[in-house]
Order: C-alpha cells, then structure tokens, then sequence
C-alpha cells in the first residue's frame, strides 16, 4: 500500500513523483519498459516550463547543458515568435534532450525517495473506497501518466474525444549521405525537414500511404520521392510515424484515478509543446493530490485540477490544430493577417505567450483585477532578516508561501556609522495575522521587495501561481477566504 501509484515514467509521472515527495507523499512509479528507450521523442523546454523548474531548484543544472534560442516556436508562420519581454524569468526555448530532462527528474525523485519500479505493466484496475490497484499494488490514488493510448484511461473508462488523424508524417533519427540542407527543403513531390543532432539528422516528411510499414527503406524512398533526387540514409536510431489526432479525455480526475500528460490529451506535434504541458499538469496536480491522500484536502481540491488544466489542455489543443492548419495551407488572408499581428511587437509578444502557455490565468477566489493575480508569479527579488532570497528558492520546498512585504523583520545594521534613516514601511495589512491559523501548512516569510515597494502581501500556491495580492492603499480582505479555498479550514486552539 502506498499514497500515490503513478504508471509511466515519462516527464509527467516523474514531475508528478518529484512533487509528491515533497510533500511527503509515498508514492511508486511503475513503468512497463525495463529501460529507457534508446530515442529521444523531443528536444524542447520551453519558458513556462522553465519557470515551473526554477521553482523547484532544477532549471539551472538543464540550462546549463541546453541550447537556449530566443524565440518561441510556431508552425506556418513566416514571422519568428521572440520571447524578450515576455511574463517569463527564461526569456527563450531551450534545445535539450527529453531523455536528459527525465534522468535529472528521475535523480531528483529518487533522491527524494520515490520508489521506481521499471518492466511492470498495470493490466488490471480495481477500486473502491479505501484504494485502487491492480491486485499486486494499491494506492489512495492511482494517476495514469501512461501516454496517449493510456491503459490506465482505458480500464478506468474515461472517454478520449476529439478528431482522428487525418494527416501522417514519417521521423527518422538517421545519419544521411547525400547533402540536403538543414530546415525545410521542399521538391517537386513534397517537402522534407531536416534537424541537426549530435551525430545525426531527425528527417521528417509527409507519409502518403499510413498503413505500409515503418521501415529505413520506406524513409528513404518517402523522401526521394518528395525532393526528386536520392538520398542516402543509414543507421536508423529510431522511426516511427506519427499523425495529427486531437483528443482529449472528458475528465481528468474520477474517484480515485487521476489522468495527466498525454493520457489525459493528445494533440498535433505543432509548437513542440507536448513535454511542456506534461510538466504543467503535474506540477499543478501534485500539492492538491498530496492534500488529499494527507486528508486535510478542501472538498473541492482536487477538482480544480480538472478544471484549470481540462481548459489548458483544450487550449493546447485549439492552437496546436490552428497551427497545423496555417501550416498546410496555401498563403491566404488569415495567414496575411497573422502576419502582420506577429510583425506588430504586442502582437508578437502575445502570439508567443499564447503558444507557450505562458498566458496561462487560473480563476482564484476571491478573483480580482490585478495582472499577477491567477497567474505565475514572477522571480521577485526579496530581502529577509536572514538575508537576500528570491520567489524560486523559497517555492523549493513545494509549500505554499505567504509574502508579508508591509513590515519585515530588518537585518542587523552595522555598529558605525549610522545610515540614514530609511523610509518608514507601510503598516501590516491587518488580514494578514489571519494567517496565523494555517501556519502549519503555509510557510509565511516577511521580507521587502525592492522592485516592488507597492506590495503588501502575496499568497503563492506551491505551484507558483498569485492566490492572493494586497498592495498598499488598497482594501484589505479576501485572505483567509483564499486561504480556506485552497489550503482548507484553518487550526483552532
């Protein structure tokens, strides 16, 4: 018996694992594969995804052996998408082995004390209402992170709508003998897209017929019919062929199983964004899973998972699908137009937040019209009794925080000379000392924020999203409303 059974050890069964162990959660992964597969799906961290690393120490270590580029990707588009002042501390996609990225996560989990159990399959799913398992193993809660064709989906009976694949493309990771440039090279038959790799090319072409096999052969032959010319390919690493399905499961969370990453969605390949929403699901599940298997859960917790990431997972889905369509397209007026919003700077920018998630607003209660409010909150700069800190170090712990910023502790000042007199801070939001009720579920720091005098008090979800803002000159209220909606009742003497 554990707290938390989670099939499949990709990106988001082992986010979802990192997150739990820090919250204490005991939880096993299990993954059908007994190793890692030798290929690489993907190549791509975006700025969100970044900015959720950050949060839990592990963005640095990955940029450090990436390729940061300052844009944001986008199909069809004739107009690059930057990311220089856009809402994000990672101003840039990062070129980095998805197979990197799930070892340093798997690292981190391991070292937390996840248990991960690899060449086990979970072919059967009984519930009731103490757990859920296979027979073998049993949980409070079972999260399927298995993938599009998910089992766990399947036995739990969750339906998967959407469109089928209507278009299909061949990918072959292969070294190549006969010169074709790098990007896309388009022939009388067609178009080929090459991408440089270390040692090899990945060649991606249009598969006219999806029913032959997926073979070096069929790869090569794809792709002279569409330049018009041979090309000589050899030692395949991985082929395989993919489609542009969009489909989405009708809910995330039932009773005790809990969907994320392509389990709960599959879309286009548009935009190279599938690991990236696979980090935010679980990244938004794991503090409210964790809630309820401790049993201090608001009743409705778990339910705003479905909620905030079902309409995230619906927007991946709309734009990865508008963005294989522009693609495809002849040039035509929605294309002109979208031209000419991405050459115009605001438009650019939100062009490449929306692709990015990077936009991404969750309801909070109570709501407001602060334009932090709902959203990520930015790296703020702090200054503590204890010295300088930042938003990302203190949400290392994967607790919620409270930022008291209207009278902090201040450090000791040196003996001599004496400084000026520095400018009184405004006085403690009286809503504040309300907090002292959840002080054993929410870490409250005070401290002053430098860029920011106008704050008085920020609550921050371990997810890193503003639950609730109170600046200076403002009505105060709404935080132990906030407090109870995402953290439950407060302790009583």
């Amino acid at each position: 018996m554990t707290g938390v059974l989670i099939t499949g050890a990709g990106p988001a069964g082992l986010m979802l694992a990192v997150e739990l162990r820090l919250a204490g959660i005991a939880v096993t992964v299990v993954e059908r594969d007994a190793q890692r597969p030798g290929y690489c799906r993907s190549f791509t961290l975006n700025a969100r995804s970044l900015d959720l690393l950050a949060r839990r120490g592990l963005a640095d270590r990955l940029i450090g052996e990436g390729w940061p580029v300052p844009h944001a990707p986008f199909a069809g588009l004739p107009v690059t998408l930057g990311l220089a002042g856009a809402h994000t501390d990672h101003p840039f996609t990062l070129g980095i082995p998805q197979t990197r990225v799930e070892e340093v996560l798997e690292e981190h989990a391991l070292a937390l004390g996840a248990e991960i159990r690899r060449g086990y399959e979970l072919r059967s799913l009984v519930e009731d209402p103490d757990g859920v398992g296979d027979g073998q193993l049993r949980a409070q809660y079972l999260v399927g992170c298995d993938g599009g064709r998910s089992t766990v989906r399947k036995l739990a009976g969750i339906d998967f709508p959407g469109t089928p694949s209507t278009h299909y493309s061949l990918l072959g990771d292969v070294e190549i003998k006969t010169d074709v440039p790098y990007g896309m090279t388009t022939g009388p038959g067609g178009a080929v897209f090459v991408i440089p790799r270390p040692g090899y090319v990945r060649i991606v072409t249009d598969d006219p017929d999806p029913s032959a096999p997926v073979t070096l052969e069929r790869l090569q032959s794809t792709v002279a019919r569409a330049l018009g010319r041979h090309v000589e390919l050899a030692a395949p690493r991985w082929l395989t062929r993919f489609g542009n399905a969009a489909r989405q499961a009708t809910e995330y969370v039932r009773g005790r199983v809990i969907l994320a990453g392509d389990a709960a969605h599959i879309h286009p390949p548009a935009g190279a964004i599938g690991v990236n929403v696979a980090l935010d699901d679980a990244v938004n599940l794991g503090w409210k899973l964790a809630a309820a298997v401790r049993g201090d859960a608001p009743p409705h917790l778990l339910a705003t998972y479905h909620r905030e990431r079902h309409a995230a997972g619906a927007a991946v889905l709309a734009n990865t699908r508008a963005q294989m369509r522009l693609g495809a397209a002849a040039p035509d007026l929605l294309a002109d137009l979208l031209g000419r919003v991405a050459e115009h700077p605001a438009g650019n920018r939100a062009l490449a937040e929306i692709v990015t998630a990077l936009d991404t607003r969750y309801e909070m209660l109570p709501d407001g019209d602060h334009p932090w409010l709902g959203r990520l909150v930015p790296n703020l700069k702090l200054t503590t009794a204890a010295g300088a800190t930042d938003v990302a170090t203190l949400l290392r712990t994967g607790r919620p925080l409270l930022l008291d910023l209207s009278a902090p502790a201040a450090p000791a000042a040196p003996a001599a000379p004496a400084a000026p007199a520095a400018p009184a801070a405004p006085a403690a939001p009286a809503d504040l000392d309300v907090a002292a009720g959840w002080g054993g579920r929410v870490d409250i720091v005070r401290a002053i924020c430098p860029d920011h005098p106008d704050l008085a008090g920020l609550l921050i979800r371990p997810d890193g999203h503003a639950a609730w803002l109170q600046t200076t000159g403002q009505p105060v209220g709404g935080l132990g409303e906030a407090l109870e909606h995402w953290h439950g009742p407060q302790h009583r003497a």
